[in-house]
């Protein structure tokens, strides 16, 4: 149901007078509201709260344009239109079979009162679960082509709040989370700790990326993002640590400027969500809402699955990505030994990373016809592996690293894609390493989101699925572009590869930030945690015990889940890889059953068109008891419950890899108890009886 509807009340008969408006706007329920004030030298400003708790306080916004010259700071308003939206849809896969979205509207047409005439649309929208808005540039009388300087968004907040942080990167969100007071943050040192990711610093000491969570004093918990990135920089916030304002830092280009528009033209939504409970956070899908529909009409090519690979065992030592190295772990005869896995394990796909030419000699050079993606090395024989694992009803996961060459990708992409085809290959693993193509773009950008934009879109018209990794971070265009499966985007598995690692709260963090804009390929699965295997000396771990790994598979929501160790470290344990094969990757509904940022999260799931439930729990540096109250299973029916939980001398850090296998009757009225060691989790299958 759609209403709309021209609002004339008397605060707007009060601005024609005075030339002030205040002007308010509640959620569905009346749970948000949102106030917004015009001060009498025309700037505007707003304000968020929960029940008549502050959120945010009164914030201005502003524009500075370099073409035109003009600074949009001052406005009249010339319009309110207001409307509400009550509406079910399907996504095309995704965590829940139908999501609801329902929200009152408000949308403000200002006038710049500078003599400019330039035009822009403010438009709200208010959920029950938060609230969100953004620019929109109609087309204009004598002027329809805007470069922006800066977009100034202000959010300014109504305390210190605790704050769980990433510094404001423009080309890495490979960083461990920072869990600090607001006043406390500090983004140099935060890159400078992190050595292996990068040596410039191209944003302000006070930046920070987002999503971006906190939680106040009070017990609100507020998370900010943005939704529907299109043709537009990703948006930083640089923290005024005397006001407690963050301030919008869009991604600058090689010249400086922040976007080109041609109207008419839309900014990415600016999201609050806020709830006080934790739980309600991660089930809003309020983000995902605010992206529009699937642009995709036919879908049935898009197909979730689980997969293995040619991939963890680079980062352990055990073969190399270049032939070069006399280490080479794409050759035909290993490719065939994670096939047959595959195939005896009911695994869709295989990924191959290190399959093609050029791989010797790229890294750090800011190169960029180093790859075609169609030239294989000379001991992978991809016509020969082709037949072989179409026969064995697997599929090749093609790779395509590009260097951060994007032009040159650009200019490979058709013939890439048709090379894929023709090897009866339907997904594929990007990757932008490096330095960006063109020179002086950064991978959070314009140019570069426009990029990732038009690899979504060409993927599609050959019917193939995307995974892209050190892409700009998600905001919820799976929906809009249901092939694009999944994202990395942040600081995965690989990283307990050849540096200090995730910590063990890592993973707790994360639902509340890096995953609020969409699903990430996160690489799970680890079953051998200490790197010694090849290389006795090898100091890197992984902070998990095995069965926390198990339980990633549910906690962490995504369409196309790795099963990231190799084989031989599967075969040691098959009664545990038992789970790994039977989880799903498509739901018809989830549970947040319990949640607290950088301690602990449990969710449940139910696969896609069946009656299984699957239950993963995961706590941080802390053991914890978990509770797990089954009142979402159908009311007299019995559930086998498969348990996969630490055993009790379990501990991240120096016994990660004992566990218990265990089965019990339950049902709706059964409340569990299970124990979480250190850095431990849980992993729980429900079968109806």
């Amino acid at each position: 149901m759609k209403i709309k509807l021209i609002i004339i009340i008397c605060s707007w008969c009060y601005f024609i007078q005075t030339k002030a408006a205040e002007i308010n706007i509640q959620s569905p329920n009346k749970i948000i509201q949102v106030h917004i004030q015009q001060q009498k030298d025309g700037s505007v400003w707003y304000s968020v709260s929960r029940k008549n708790k502050a959120v945010i306080l009164p914030s201005s916004f502003s524009f500075t344009l370099t073409e035109p010259n003009v600074l949009l700071q001052q406005f009249n308003i010339t319009s309110i239109d207001s409307s509400s939206v009550n509406e079910s849809w399907q996504p095309v896969w995704g965590e829940l079979k139908n999501i609801q979205n329902n929200y009152k509207q408000l949308a403000l047409t200002l006038t710049d009162k500078n003599g400019s005439g330039i035009i822009i649309k403010l438009v709200f929208r208010v959920f029950d679960d938060g609230a969100a808005f953004r620019y929109e540039f109609p087309k204009q009388k004598n002027l329809d082509y805007f470069i922006v300087k800066d977009e100034l968004t202000q959010f300014k907040l109504a305390g210190d709040h605790k704050t769980f942080w990433i510094p404001g990167d423009f080309d890495s969100n490979e960083y461990r989370y920072n869990t600090t007071k607001l006043t406390e943050v500090d983004a140099l040192k935060a890159v400078k700790d992190e050595t292996a990711i990068s040596t410039q610093f191209p944003f302000s000491e006070n930046g920070v990326q987002t999503p971006l969570m906190m939680k106040s004093d009070d017990g609100l918990y507020i998370n900010i993002h943005e939704a529907a990135l299109l043709n537009y920089s990703a948006m930083q916030l640089v923290i005024d640590k005397k006001t407690l304002t963050l301030t919008s830092q869009l991604v600058p280009d090689a010249v400086g400027n922040k976007a080109y528009l041609h109207a008419p033209e839309v900014t990415p939504w600016r999201t609050i969500i806020v709830s006080d409970k934790a739980t309600d956070i991660l089930a809003s899908k309020m983000i995902l809402n605010l992206n529009e529909p699937s642009k995709i009409k036919d879908v049935s090519f898009i197909q979730p699955q689980k997969f293995i690979g040619v991939w963890w065992e680079m980062f352990n030592g055990k073969s190399a990505w270049d032939s070069a190295s006399g280490k080479h772990g794409a050759t035909t005869a290993n490719v065939k030994k994670y096939i047959d896995f595959a195939a005896k394990h009911g695994i869709h796909g295989v990924l191959v990373e290190g399959w093609n030419r050029g791989w010797e000699d790229w890294f750090g050079k800011w190169k960029e016809n180093v790859f075609d993606f169609i030239t294989p090395y000379s001991d992978f024989d991809i016509n020969e592996l082709t037949v072989y694992a179409k026969a064995r009803n697997v599929q090749i996961i093609a790779h395509h690293e590009t260097s951060g060459a994007a032009t040159n990708y650009e200019r490979y992409m058709d013939t890439a894609y048709r090379f894929m085809i023709d090897h009866h290959q339907n997904t594929v693993k990007t990757g932008y390493v490096g330095k960006i193509i063109p020179r002086g773009e950064h991978h959070d950008g314009q140019w570069m989101v426009n990029h990732y934009t038009r690899v979504a879109e060409k993927t599609a018209s050959y019917k193939i699925m995307l995974d892209a990794h050190e892409p700009v971070r998600p905001t919820g265009l799976y929906r809009t572009y249901p092939n694009w499966m999944a994202c990395e985007a942040g600081r995965g598995t690989e990283f307990n590869g050849f540096s200090r690692g995730n910590l063990p709260e890592h993973e707790t963090i994360m639902p509340f930030t890096r995953w609020m804009g969409g699903p990430m390929d996160y690489t799970p699965g680890i079953f051998h945690m200490k790197l010694t295997q090849f290389d006795p000396n090898k100091k890197e771990m992984v902070h998990t015990t095995l069965t926390k790994q198990l339980a990633f598979y549910v906690v962490i929501f995504s369409p196309i889940q790795m099963a990231a160790d190799m084989p031989e470290n599967y075969e040691a344990h098959l009664d545990a890889f038992k789970f790994i094969e039977d989880v799903a990757v498509n739901w018809d509904d989830t549970k947040i059953l319990e949640a607290e940022p950088g301690d602990y999260v449990t969710i449940a799931r139910k696969a896609k068109d069946k009656d299984d439930w699957f239950v993963g729990g995961i706590t941080d540096e802390n053991g914890r008891i978990s509770t797990i109250d089954l009142g979402f299973l159908d009311t007299n029916k019995k559930y086998e419950a498969t348990i996969y939980r630490d055993a009790e001398d379990a501990h991240f850090d120096t016994n990660p890899e004992v566990y218990v296998i265990e089965k019990k009757t339950v049902d709706s009225k059964t409340i569990l108890k299970i124990k979480e060691a250190p850095g431990g989790g849980y992993a729980i299958r429900l079968q109806k009886l």
